[in-house]
């Protein structure tokens, strides 16, 4: 897969994540990897009762952006989770 194909289905699901990684161009696509890893373990947090519906809603809400960021083949980080890096 190219980089902006890699970005793409890095966000569909947890198994388009693992296929992206594995499968795709990690060195043009690492942006969008990171985001995307960063966005899906913060949604673990939507668990909890109340508060966390929240925070699956706007965790949802920055995967559609980092999604809509990569179909445009932009880097743009996303607010409040774009600026944890886990990959390097």
């Amino acid at each position: 897969m190219d980089a902006k194909t890699t970005g793409i289905v890095a966000y569909l699901t947890w198994i388009g994540l693992v296929i992206a990684f594995v499968l795709g161009d990690r060195e043009g696509a690492k942006f969008h990897l990171n985001q995307a890893l960063v966005i899906w373990l913060a949604g673990l947090l939507s668990f909890i009762p109340c508060i966390g519906w929240l925070w699956g809603i706007f965790c949802f809400i920055c995967a559609v952006m980092g999604f809509i960021s990569a179909v445009n083949g932009e880097e743009k980080a996303v607010p409040l989770l774009g600026q944890i890096h886990l990959l390097k």
